[in-house]
């Protein structure tokens, strides 16, 4: 370890880091070419042959020519994702628009809510309970 200088260790770091980074960066744009509907076919091969060919090249141009576009995407999957996520969450705790429903709370709180006002009794309250929770 002693003919290994510390500044080539960390110059030897820095370039393992940038070459993952630049394999994310590469990912990216590749993954932002096929997620774009608005480019047709063609031009989404010439993108990724352009950025296999001239990796350095291909990923700057595509950087600077798409960039924004590829912000407004990547905000615009994430809000669908969001919006899948809370459609989920709504059905799983079921309030999912089911008519006069809300899934079994809903039910437990109008049986309580009747069991207060006297229509049902103790015993019926508890039957009704016990099919609901079953």
């Amino acid at each position: 370890m002693d003919d290994y200088p510390l500044l080539n260790l960390f110059l030897t770091m820095m370039y393992l880091f940038l070459w993952v980074l630049w394999f994310f960066l590469l990912f990216k744009v590749v993954t932002d070419i096929f997620r774009d509907h608005s480019l047709n076919g063609w031009a989404k091969a010439v993108w990724v042959i352009f950025v296999i060919v001239l990796p350095y090249v291909g990923v700057l141009v595509y950087l600077i020519v798409r960039g924004k576009g590829m912000g407004r995407r990547e905000a615009k999957e994430a809000e669908a994702r969001e919006a899948s996520f809370r459609q989920y969450v709504k059905q799983a705790a079921g309030s999912g628009g089911e008519p006069g429903g809300g899934g079994h709370v809903a039910d437990l709180a109008r049986l309580a809510e009747l069991k207060d006002k006297g229509h049902l009794s103790q015993e019926e309250y508890d039957k009704a309970k016990q099919k609901l929770l079953v």
